[in-house]
């Protein structure tokens, strides 16, 4: 009844203020969109898995709480009372067991409420960005949801952006995992990869390193035949300059004696 009210109330302000002045107005419909949502599918899929394990456990109890019952009924003409009053403890045990869990698995903060926070409100609250982002980035006063309570009695397909909320969410979901396959190769360069594209990557890796290995090996041979060049001509300038040297020695030997003799 309060929603209801509520309801009431937002349409006769929104009507008012249509009346007022124009308004842009669409809606999405968040059934269509969340089942072609690949993540919230996993999400649906894992939490129901759980919520049928949960129910078969307490189904499970509770047929041994009420076999329980039934064997004792049975049994109670030639039970003792202190047998009777055993059985009855066990009884009650069990089906204090039996809430327990109830409320442990489906209370409302119990294990599928946590569970469903955990897988689906991410998803949800992608589809809910998206909404915000393009009725802010396309000016819309109001964005209704076709699937929720609020009743609809005719809607214009060309208001519903349905479509647009799922491409934007593509879209983001795509940058992301570009983000994340940059940020993994930076640790890994084969994340991701097949084994037939490590193979390639390896083999294209060892190409690079023998590549490089060969260029360094002709650089130091160019090195050392560059430096074998250079002592060569440093021993002939050497010899050269011995031979001039000793040349210029003898000639002045020989000048002197000739001065001797004169």
């Amino acid at each position: 009844m309060k929603l209801k009210i509520s309801l009431s109330v937002f349409l006769l302000c929104a009507m008012v203020a249509i009346a007022q002045k124009p308004q842009r107005i669409a809606y999405i419909d968040m059934e269509y969109i969340l089942e072609n949502v690949p993540e919230y599918l996993d999400a649906q899929n894992t939490l129901d898995a759980k919520v049928t394990k949960w129910r078969g456990e307490l189904d499970k109890l509770a047929r041994h709480i009420e076999k329980l019952k039934t064997d004792l009924a049975n049994e109670r003409a030639i039970l003792t009372q202190d047998l009777i009053q055993e059985k009855e403890d066990e009884i009650t045990l069990k089906q204090q067991e039996l809430r327990r869990l109830e409320s442990l698995y489906f209370g409302p903060n119990g294990d599928m409420f946590l569970l469903r926070k955990q897988l689906v409100k991410p998803v949800q609250d992608q589809v809910y960005n998206s909404v915000q982002s393009i009725a802010t980035r396309r000016k819309y006063d109001f964005v209704f949801d076709k699937s929720s309570d609020l009743v609809m009695l005719y809607s214009n397909k060309k208001h519903d952006i349905s479509d647009l909320v799922l491409k934007s969410i593509v879209r983001d979901r795509k940058v992301q995992q570009n983000k994340e396959k940059r940020a993994a190769a930076k640790k890994d360069p084969t994340a991701g990869l097949t084994e037939k594209q490590k193979k390639a990557l390896a083999a294209k890796e060892a190409a690079r390193k023998k590549k490089q290995a060969d260029r360094e090996a002709r650089k130091k041979k160019i090195d050392e035949a560059r430096k074998k060049r250079l002592a060569d001509i440093e021993a002939k300038r050497k010899l050269l300059k011995e031979k001039k040297d000793a040349a210029k020695k003898k000639k002045e030997e020989d000048k002197k004696k000739e001065q001797d003799n004169n």
